[in-house]
């Protein structure tokens, strides 16, 4: 596995899974066409680039824990910061849990917990 490579497939992933979701919530119900395109190719690209993450060796466990850990994160960021959606304490708690827990899976897949 060449940890870049799988690396570099996963952020594609992230980010398309990110645009994906924004846009969904600016398809309002794909009642506007050109958000609703943006959704189907963002999400074709997050599967398409995880899937090559996958093939690249990277163990299914980690990979889909770092897309959604990030994914939410990110979503959450771009929720409060176009949207006006709140991040408070809670939220963030929320966050960080969710980041503790990849960090966990991550180490015990390495063998290394």
């Amino acid at each position: 596995m060449a940890p870049l490579l799988v690396y570099a497939a996963l952020a594609v992933a992230i980010v398309g899974e990110v645009v994906a979701t924004v846009f969904l919530k600016l398809s309002e119900g794909f009642s506007k066409p050109i958000p609703s395109i943006v959704v189907v190719v963002g999400y074709l690209v997050a599967f398409g680039a995880l899937g090559k993450a996958l093939q690249l060796g990277m163990p299914i466990a980690v990979a889909y824990a770092i897309w959604c850990a990030f994914g939410i994160a990110a979503v959450a960021a771009v929720g409060a910061v176009l949207f006006g959606e709140p991040l408070n304490a809670t939220v963030v708690a929320g966050l960080l849990l969710v980041i503790a827990g990849v960090v966990t899976i991550e180490l015990g897949s390495a063998g290394r917990g």
